[in-house]
């Protein structure tokens, strides 16, 4: 009787729960749950993975149950995990706030941790209903079994087994070298020291290389047709080839005759240098006297002081003539010859002298004052006469006499 008591008791329960939408064990409440007031609010976090989390666990803050796990479900894109906490509304945390999961202790519960960002991160704001911590701001720790399983795979799998081994091959490496391996260590030290001593250095490189880089990447089009334009060149050059290993042949044999040649003449060339060194030692000495003689010479007559004359479009020309009757028959007394020596009389004889009349009388000697000049091959000492002839002479008679 009290079994069928019982029975109906259970039935009758199980069908009010049933009735009330009890979807299974996960809706009873944990005992000794946070107390989530009033008015507690709603904030999804997203986790990758939440390991054996269920709903009813807890939410902390600073070690203070402030609320529970309401639900777990995956992410919109179906990658991640998506828990939905239900926290105490007088809980004020601000709106980047951190969450963690987290272990109770080695064997204990799973419970998420909320807390705040690190000092001078905190944006403002507070964290309200329906706010979400993305990925970025969540983290959970490491499970004992990852690292059980981790030092299994060490231990077993792993390089534990050939410890030995390595020991035993480095000892037999380093033994005896303690010194050399005392220097490359002090070596790598001064190579270390001196990378980060230059290292702006090195930065300034990179960074010109990159701007390198980048010009070429901006003249890739050019670089391409310079490219695609070798190929002719380098099939000239190959049908050349011929060719140019004549003419390097030939440059070969050319040197060689040339150095016979230079060590046969060394010491002729070494005289002509010697030779040279008087002339190379007055050219020195010349200074820029030599540049200003020719720089006159090249621009005769018209110096750099002739364009003094030039006034607009036109040269001034200064003469002097000096008509004074005296003059020109002083002039004619000095002459050497006689003006009108070899001008042709028309329509008269000739005294078998070419242009002279035979009328004309024999030429006066012409005292030479002070001395003379060579004339055709006619010296003229002091005291002797000399002669000119034809328009020369005319000219010696209206410029002065030409003494």
């Amino acid at each position: 009787m009290a079994r069928t008591r019982l029975a109906a008791l259970l039935a009758a329960t199980a069908l009010a729960v049933s009735g009330c939408g009890f979807t299974g064990i996960y809706d009873l409440p944990l005992p000794g749950g946070a107390d989530t007031g009033d008015h507690p609010y709603r904030v999804k976090v997203r986790f990758h993975d939440v390991l054996d989390l269920v709903p009813q666990s807890g939410v902390k803050v600073n070690e203070v149950a402030v609320g529970r796990v309401e639900d777990i479900a995956l992410t919109p894109d179906g990658w991640n995990a998506e828990v939905t906490l239900l926290v105490n509304g007088d809980v004020d945390l601000p709106a980047n706030a951190f969450a963690k999961l987290r272990q109770s202790s080695l064997l204990g519960e799973k419970f998420v941790e909320l807390s705040r960002p690190p000092a001078g991160q905190d944006t403002g704001g507070r964290l309200v209903d329906g706010a979400v911590i993305p990925l970025e701001r969540t983290n959970r720790n490491t499970e004992v079994e990852e690292v059980l399983g981790a030092l299994s795979m060490l231990l077993n799998g792993g390089g534990v087994e050939q410890l030995r081994d390595i020991t035993r091959e480095l000892n037999a490496a380093t033994a005896g070298n303690e010194t050399n391996i005392r220097a490359l260590l002090d070596n790598v030290n001064r190579m270390v020291t001196t990378l980060d001593a230059g290292k702006a250095d090195i930065t300034r490189a990179l960074d010109g290389v990159n701007r390198l880089a980048v010009t070429l990447n901006g003249q890739k089009d050019r670089i391409v047709g310079v490219v695609d334009g070798i190929g002719p060149g380098l099939q000239v050059l190959t049908e050349q080839r011929g060719q140019l290993v004549t003419m390097l042949q030939s440059l070969d044999a050319l040197s060689g005759v040339a150095v016979d040649t230079v060590n046969r003449s060394q010491a002729d060339l070494v005289a002509d240098l010697k030779a040279l060194t008087p002339t190379l030692r007055k050219l020195g000495e010349a200074g820029d006297t030599l540049p200003r003689s020719l720089e006159l010479m090249f621009t005769f007559p018209f110096t750099d002081q002739a364009a003094k004359g030039v006034k607009g479009d036109y040269f001034n020309l200064y003469a002097k003539v000096d008509l004074n009757l005296q003059s020109v028959l002083d002039n004619l007394s000095r002459t050497r010859q006689n003006p009108l020596q070899d001008v042709p009389i028309v329509g008269g004889a000739t005294n078998g002298t070419p242009g002279v009349p035979t009328n004309a009388p024999p030429p006066l000697p012409i005292p030479v004052i002070g001395g003379g000049q060579p004339v055709a091959g006619n010296p003229v000492q002091p005291g002797q006469t000399g002669q000119a002839s034809g328009l020369g002479g005319l000219f010696d008679v209206l410029l002065g006499g030409g003494a």
